[in-house]
């Protein structure tokens, strides 16, 4: 039934939407583009391809969004998650929209392996990338969520961006989690002006709050280098801190608008709380990752003038239907036209017994993984981009040799 649909379709078809997310450590989404074209158009050299890189707000998300919008690329000298210099970019686009990825300044890859200690981590090069787009004309921000080494609550960034954090005498605290327990006073005086006039909206597909069980420390400390005793630690630390902040909330000083109780938000532990602080101290809007790059890149538009649709992603699984881009495609493909065909094309494909339910439900006609033989992890990696386009051919091939079966 299915493959008549497709050779029904594919006889009459014109465009093709190529919209995949990346392969971790081997393809950026627009690389995986290009393989499923390259493949695909030696079969169908005359079908309309258009070529629609997606992320889900981690990284890759300002590369996704260049390649679709108007602007630059800025590059700054920042802080990294150890207070070191490095060079960090974000995208300007030429209406003002700075799309920031956190990762540029405090991710987890600036860090060697015996270098990651939550305890002092920083969020500072974050307020930094943030205050240089606002001094380019920057009144819009999209900023994604994902890749960080850091457990500080978004203190650093608040730090950058000139926010007065002490302790009982009167001293600055210092960077990292830790510190926080700390806390005494806070003045966020100074954004008052800075952000009045500035929209933000934080790309994050973490569910977590801020503190407790399922909270930044401890679900993300211990990947970051936090000890059993260190996801303690920084547990009550950061509890503390949103304490100190309820309270200037809801004292009648207020300097600046604080938003209280945000702590228990969905979200707000991402980025080892970084969320807190963006929705606490900047008036935030948390959204969906791919809900949110998809409204930017109009996905619905495009998968309306679809004939066949084709995503992927690195590694299908399990998680593919906790908000992942293929996913993600897929449902709204479906629901635009539950006749629109809808293939994916992944690195590998994990069929375990504990995910057999949730590939039942995803709405794929096809899934295919493109690894065309076992070999060595760097090996499979290094020939990432000949893989897919080897497996997009052969997709195309099947497509073609069922049309002659189904005259």
């Amino acid at each position: 039934m299915i493959l008549g649909l497709f050779f029904t379709t594919f006889r009459f078809m014109m465009n093709i939407l190529i919209a995949p997310d990346s392969f971790k450590e081997s393809l950026d989404a627009i690389e995986v583009c290009n393989a499923i074209k390259e493949g695909f158009s030696q079969v169908y050299p005359n079908a309309e391809y258009h070529l629609l890189p997606l992320a889900d707000g981690g990284e890759g998300t300002s590369s996704v969004l260049s390649y679709v919008l108007d602007g630059n690329w800025q590059q700054i000298k920042v802080h990294d998650p150890l207070m070191r210099p490095v060079i960090a970019k974000y995208f300007l686009t030429h209406d003002g929209l700075a799309i920031i990825e956190v990762a540029e300044a405090c991710g987890l890859h600036l860090l060697a392996p015996t270098e990651r200690n939550p305890l002092i981590t920083s969020t500072y090069g974050v307020g930094e990338m943030i205050a240089d787009a606002i001094s380019k004309g920057a009144s819009q921000m999209l900023i994604g969520l994902g890749g960080s080494a850091t457990n500080d609550a978004g203190a650093g960034m608040l730090q950058a961006l000139g926010v007065k954090i002490s302790d009982a005498n009167g001293n600055l605290l210092s960077a990292g989690g830790a510190s926080l327990i700390d806390t005494h006073s806070i003045d966020a005086s100074p954004l008052k002006d800075l952000l009045s006039t500035i929209k933000i909206t934080v790309a994050c597909d973490v569910t977590s709050p801020l503190c407790g069980p399922t909270g930044a420390s401890h679900v993300f400390g211990p990947q970051k280098g936090a000890s059993s005793d260190d996801v303690l630690t920084l547990d009550r630390a950061l509890a503390h801190f949103a304490s100190i902040t309820k309270s200037i909330a809801n004292s009648s000083t207020g300097s600046h608008n604080i938003n209280a109780n945000c702590d228990n938000v969905e979200g707000a532990g991402a980025a080892g709380g970084l969320g807190f602080a963006l929705m606490a101290y900047c008036q935030a809007e948390l959204k969906s990752g791919f809900d949110t790059i998809a409204e930017v890149v109009q996905l619905d538009q495009h998968l309306a003038h679809a004939d066949l649709v084709i995503t992927g992603e690195g590694k299908l699984d399990a998680q593919t239907a906790m908000g992942k881009v293929a996913s993600g495609v897929a449902l709204r493909a479906k629901s635009i036209s539950p006749s629109l065909p809808v293939i994916a094309i992944c690195g590998s494909v994990d069929r375990d017994t504990d995910s057999h339910n949730h590939f039942n439900n995803l709405p794929f006609d096809v899934v295919l993984p493109s690894i065309q033989k076992l070999d060595k992890l760097e090996n499979v990696l290094e020939g990432a981009y000949p893989n897919v386009a080897q497996t997009a051919y052969q997709l195309a091939a099947s497509l073609k040799l069922g049309q002659h079966f189904n005259r």
